[in-house]
């Protein structure tokens, strides 16, 4: 007879090991945590070991600013037409965008419509970090411009969420130009006694930071958002200088009087409200 050959234990289980599911689990940027994912998106994206605020898209953001079901988006048609031509690399234009549609649900790095915020009209401009990393071209100077109308029309304030990576680079000085574009039609918006409050969150950055980014009535900015036009590597190695701690975080911008307040994310539509409430409108 043939003897059955017995496993011999080397330490670990005999079981076949079962494979992790992919996607359950992220890692804090801020704290290095291993973090349940699922846990993390209750807490409306932030690290509850930290408080670090992920990037999160348009629509995460607009879902948690505005009353449910409230959001009438406009212009949602509105797209580039490549103006330059523009390839980079191995890579057209033209591909990027459709890649960055699919990936991002939206045909553009900004969504605009009419909204509530508990129980207060507002208008919405969000930018969407998986759109070009928000970046801005013609179309999202368009459809911010179309914002500022729609709330000078409606009496009605206007609330942006940006996150951005700057002027978009494919579309040379056309995206430059939207610049001041934007900052005119704040001035319009501004001199009809309208609202504007911006909402600043990782990262801000670039032509952005540079128009209506930072020409708010009133500048917000969740924890530890990074803020500013060039990157902190770009300016120290053309000013040859070391920066201070902190540099170019929201922490740092309060203190030096850049914006008004810090909001974390779960304060944020009441903050907003509070701010619409005060400023009766």
């Amino acid at each position: 007879m043939v003897k059955e050959q017995k496993q011999q234990w080397n330490g670990f289980s005999l079981r076949p090991r079962k494979e992790m599911p992919e996607g359950l689990w992220t890692r804090c940027p801020g704290c290095e945590h291993m973090l349940y994912k699922k846990a993390v998106e209750k807490n409306l994206n932030v690290c509850p070991q930290c408080n670090h605020h992920f990037r999160i898209k348009a629509a995460d953001r607009i879902r948690y600013l505005v009353d449910e079901g409230s959001f009438q988006e406009i212009l949602t048609d509105l797209a580039t037409n490549d103006p330059l031509g523009f390839k980079f690399r191995q890579t057209t234009y033209k591909q990027r965008l459709k890649a960055d549609e699919k990936k991002s649900g939206s045909k553009e790095a900004m969504r605009i419509g009419k909204a509530f915020i508990k129980g207060r009209g507002t208008v919405l401009a969000v930018m969407e970090p998986n759109f070009l990393m928000g970046s801005m071209g013609a179309v999202v100077g368009e459809k911010f411009c179309a914002a500022v109308d729609k709330a000078m029309s409606k009496a009605l304030p206007l609330v942006a969420v940006c996150c951005s990576g700057g002027a978009r680079m494919h579309e040379g000085v056309v995206s430059l130009a939207q610049m001041a574009k934007t900052s005119a039609a704040l001035a319009k918006l501004d001199e009809a006694g309208g609202l504007f409050i911006s909402v600043l969150t990782d990262p801000t950055t670039g032509g952005v930071t540079a128009s209506f980014a930072m020409l708010g009535d009133v500048n917000i900015a969740e924890p530890g958002a990074l803020i500013g036009f060039a990157g902190p590597r770009t300016i120290a190695e053309t000013i040859k200088v070391e920066l201070p701690e902190g540099f170019q975080t929201a922490e740092f911008l309060l203190e030096h009087g850049f914006i008004d307040m810090i909001i974390h994310r779960r304060d944020m539509r009441s903050e907003i409200a509070r701010i619409i409430d005060y400023c009766q409108k």
